[in-house]
């Protein structure tokens, strides 16, 4: 299908205002599926080379009047629907198309009702819509294309867990940069629709890696602090993320200090923001701190706090000059590896340890080596935690997907400094990103997404 082709496909043919509670929305109508039209959501700039270059949100959503307008629990439509236009909003800027016509995957409301009793008897969701003579999938993208072509949306990152959407909006000429998928619960009422889009329709598989993890997929009910709505909103785009994830979490005073001149950092932060790296810590494989850290602090680098599995602790130490009385490498409660330079000397540690050897420069090791390293021994989902300076090596070489930084109402005045980088000369280019807050007790956490400006 040629350009010309799919920009005549539909066209605008209104524009008014939608008040939300997630924000304003331009809502501008387009005519197209038989006379029924199609909605676009849009809030901020989207065109494509607007705002820095940075590539829009976009759910391209098919209308389902069961999950949107009546709440069903068969599937999770209207639930993705409510948190497509929640993370657009938050970003404040980004499209919901709303397709009218895909009702049941595109074959209408009547026939999604009667694949609906086949499912009551036990057939699954894709044998359903075949043994009716349906194809398993009937949805055309065109239109959505073409709106999105005529929003100058040409680029973006898809809001989606299906990989076939974004092949098929790719035909269609839309770039997609990256897809994510949307924090939505499984529910026994839709488990088993979920699972088939997951194992016969390639539907993204949400990995966990310990009970608390299943608990923010909905899987298991959440006993710790907070609802399961606020869990899933803060944690659930980290579950999702797949098994190669880079994140970083550091808690300073509202003047940028970690800790106090003499290295004293007991505490910074409050007890919920501590909950919160608990929590970080029971999301990844591998969590990493300096060796400064370890001298200053003596760090247990476990999940406590919340239910979970520790991750294996990592040391980054070129010089091996880590106390031998270390709690990490005395306490055999998770695995860990002691990174040193190839010449340095280690005493013998202990059957938890493992020393690992890599080159290392005048600062230290390149902390792509070190995420390659551990890429390589199967540990994809990495926290770097401590200290600043290594936090901050991770961030200027852009290896960061996340950075969490909680601010503390305390001012120090002089002490150990937190993120620092090579700024730029003007505030124009100055590093910025994505970003979502939460209040955790007296301190303020904002979450840059830096995996979204990498892909720009």
């Amino acid at each position: 299908m040629t350009d010309a082709e799919v920009t005549t496909l539909t066209s605008r043919a209104v524009v008014t205002s939608l008040p939300t509670e997630h924000g304003t929305f331009r809502m501008l109508g387009y005519d197209g599926a038989g006379g029924l039209g199609h909605v676009a959501l849009v809030l901020g700039d989207v065109a494509t080379g607007g705002l820095d270059g940075l590539a829009p949100l976009v759910r391209v959503h098919s209308e389902c009047l069961t999950g949107d307008a009546l709440g069903s629990r068969r599937c999770d439509c209207g639930e993705q629907l409510d948190a497509a236009l929640r993370e657009i909003g938050r970003e404040g800027r980004g499209v919901l198309v709303y397709m009218r016509g895909h009702e049941g995957r595109g074959i209408g409301l009547l026939a999604k009702l009667h694949a609906y009793a086949l499912q009551d008897a036990g057939v699954d969701t894709v044998d359903a819509n075949l043994q009716l003579g349906y194809p398993a999938d009937a949805r055309d993208y065109a239109d959505a294309a073409a709106i999105l072509r005529d929003l100058d949306a040409t680029r973006i990152r898809l809001l989606s867990a299906n990989p076939e959407k974004a092949e098929r909006l790719t035909e269609l000429g839309i770039e997609v940069v990256a897809r994510q998928g949307l924090p939505v619960a499984d529910r026994p009422e839709n488990a088993f629709y979920l699972t088939t889009k997951r194992l016969r329709m390639r539907h993204d598989t949400i990995a966990t890696t310990d009970s608390w993890a299943a608990s923010v997929a909905g899987r298991v009910p959440v006993r710790a602090a907070g609802t399961d709505a606020d869990l899933l909103d803060r944690y659930g785009p980290l579950v999702a993320a797949g098994t190669r994830l880079t994140i970083a979490q550091l808690g300073q005073s509202a003047d940028g200090f970690i800790a106090a001149r003499t290295g004293d950092a007991e505490f910074v932060t409050g007890a919920e923001d501590r909950e919160h790296l608990h929590r970080l810590r029971a999301l990844v494989d591998a969590v990493v701190v300096g060796a400064g850290t370890v001298v200053a602090d003596d760090p247990r680098l476990t999940v406590r706090a919340v239910p979970g599995r520790p991750p294996t602790r990592v040391v980054l130490d070129p010089r091996a000059r880590i106390p031998a009385g270390s709690r990490l490498l005395r306490a055999a409660d998770a695995p860990t590896l002691w990174f040193v330079a190839e010449d340095a000397g280690v005493p013998e540690a202990s059957a938890h340890v493992e020393v690992v050897r890599l080159p290392a420069g005048p600062v230290g090791f390149a902390p792509a080596a070190v995420l390659a390293e551990l890429h390589r021994r199967g540990l994809g989902r990495v926290l770097v935690e401590g200290g600043g300076r290594t936090v901050s090596s991770f961030l200027a070489d852009g290896l960061l997907d996340r950075l969490f930084l909680t601010t503390a109402p305390v001012l120090i005045g002089d002490g150990v400094p937190g993120i620092r980088f090579t700024g730029s000369d003007r505030m124009a280019d100055a590093l910025s990103a994505p970003v979502r807050r939460f209040v955790l007790g007296p301190d303020i956490c904002t979450e840059f997404d830096l995996a979204a400006v990498r892909l720009t």
